[in-house]
C-alpha cells in the first residue's frame, strides 16, 4: 500500500469551495425597473431613469432638519412616468430624486400609467432626447386589447438632463399589427456615426396567454429590431428597420417566450468599449458589438441577462452565447435580474433584480475579454 502525503495547504485547497462572485447589494433599495444610466457632461454627475412608479415620501422622522433630496411627509403618493435617480459615481452612492419629473406626459396617444424602460441620449451640448414604450390610449388601436404599447420620443433643449421633455405629437414606432413595441436603447454607431434605436417587437401583447401570454399556441415572435434614426434629433426614422435577433425556439426553447430589454455597445481589440453614444467614425476599426437581452419572463426566477455579438457590422449577425451573463442562483444572489444597460464608455452596466421594494437597481463591472464579456 502507498501512503500519498498531501501537504497541508494543499488539502486546504482542495476542501475550501471555489472563489465565487460576491453577491451584491442594490445600488438603490427602491422600485427601480428597467434602467438607463447616462452622465451628464458638464456637472460630471451620473443619472439613472427607470420606468414609471409612485414615490411615496418617507415618514417622518423626529429630526426636524430635512437633508439634501428629502421631501416631507405626503398623504398621497406620487407617480412618475419616468423615476429619476443620481450619483457622484456608477458606484454610487445613489440618490432617488423625488422632485425630479422628466416626462410629465408621455403624449396625447398615451395613457400616464403605462411608461416603460426609458433611454436618454445626448444630442449635443444643450438637447436631448428620452425614448420610452407607454401604453396606448383608448381609440388609438383597433384592436380590443388594452395592452399595446408603442415606443415614444421626448426632446428637451432646456440645458438640464433632467428635463423636462416634450413628447413628439405621435409614437416614433408602432406595429400594431404584430402587437406593438417596447424596451427601446439608443445606440450611436462609432463606426458610421449613425445614431440607431433596438426594441424590442411585442408580440407578448396578442398571445394567446400561458407564461408572459406567450406560452400558448399559436405563439408569437418577439424580435429585436434595430431601426436608423436622424442623428440631429433622434426622431426621425432612416428607411426600415432591420430584424437582428430573435427567440431561440417556442416556450420551450433556451429563450422561454420572450426576448427583450435589448441594449448595445461596440469595442474593439485594442481599446475599451465605447459604447452607447461615446465615439467617431474612425474608431469602429475591427470593432464588435455586443447585444445585451433578457429571456424568459420578468416575474420570474428564469429571467436572466444573456448577450449575443456581432463582428464588424450592427446589423449583425448576432451569436449568442450559450451561457447567460447574469442569472438566479449565480454568484450574484440576485433574483430575476434583467433589463440591462451599458455605461456609454464601458465598464460599467445597471440591470435590475428582485428585493422586497419590487425590482431595485443593481450594478456590475463590466470586462471584455476577447468575444466574452465578464461582469463583477
Amino acid at each position: 500500500m502507498v501512503t500519498l502525503l498531501v501537504p497541508t495547504y494543499l488539502l486546504l485547497t482542495l476542501l475550501l469551495p471555489p472563489p465565487t462572485t460576491p453577491s451584491k447589494t442594490p445600488l438603490l433599495s427602491l422600485d427601480f425597473p428597467d434602467p438607463c444610466i447616462i452622465q451628464d457632461a458638464p456637472s460630471g454627475t451620473w443619472y439613472a431613469f427607470a420606468t414609471g412608479g409612485w414615490w411615496t415620501p418617507p415618514p417622518p422622522t423626529n429630526n426636524t432638519t430635512t437633508t439634501t433630496n428629502s421631501t416631507p411627509a405626503a398623504d398621497k403618493a406620487t407617480y412618475k412616468n419616468i423615476q429619476a435617480a443620481s450619483a457622484p459615481s456608477p458606484r454610487g452612492p445613489w440618490t432617488y430624486l423625488p422632485s425630479a419629473n422628466p416626462l410629465p406626459s408621455p403624449g396625447v396617444w398615451a395613457t400616464s400609467t403605462q411608461t416603460w424602460a426609458p433611454s436618454l441620449i445626448q444630442l449635443n451640448s444643450s438637447s436631448y432626447v428620452l425614448y420610452y414604450a407607454a401604453q396606448l390610449a383608448a381609440g388609438n388601436h383597433s384592436s380590443s386589447s388594452s395592452s399595446y404599447h408603442c415606443i415614444g420620443a421626448a426632446t428637451s433643449s432646456s440645458g438640464s438632463i433632467l428635463g423636462p421633455y416634450t413628447p413628439l405629437p405621435e409614437p416614433v414606432i408602432c406595429p400594431l399589427e404584430k402587437g406593438g413595441a417596447i424596451d427601446p436603447a439608443g445606440f450611436l454607431d462609432p463606426a458610421t456615426g449613425r445614431r440607431y434605436l433596438v426594441y424590442k417587437v411585442d408580440g407578448n401583447a396578442m398571445g394567446a396567454g400561458g407564461e408572459c401570454n406567450n406560452g400558448v399556441e399559436p405563439f408569437q415572435r418577439t424580435p429585436i429590431v434595430l431601426q436608423e434614426v436622424d442623428r440631429g434629433d433622434g426622431g426621425g426614422l432612416g428607411g426600415g428597420g432591420v430584424e437582428v435577433f430573435d427567440r431561440d425556439g417556442g416556450p420551450e426553447g433556451v429563450d422561454g417566450p420572450l426576448v427583450e430589454a435589448p441594449d448595445l455597445f461596440f469595442f474593439t481589440t485594442t481599446t475599451t468599449a465605447v459604447g452607447r453614444g461615446e465615439g467617431g467614425e474612425e474608431s469602429g476599426e475591427g470593432g464588435r458589438y455586443v447585444l445585451f437581452y433578457s429571456n424568459h419572463c420578468w416575474d420570474g426566477p428564469g429571467y436572466s441577462v444573456n448577450y449575443a455579438v456581432a463582428e464588424g457590422n450592427v446589423t449583425g449577425p448576432y451569436k449568442r452565447r450559450t451561457e447567460r451573463l447574469i442569472g438566479t442562483g449565480d454568484g450574484f444572489n440576485v433574483t430575476a435580474p434583467g433589463g440591462a444597460a451599458s455605461v456609454p464608455g464601458g465598464r460599467w452596466m445597471v440591470f435590475h433584480g428582485d428585493c422586497p421594494q419590487g425590482r431595485c437597481l443593481f450594478g456590475a463591472e463590466m470586462e471584455v475579454m476577447g468575444d466574452a464579456v465578464v461582469v463583477s
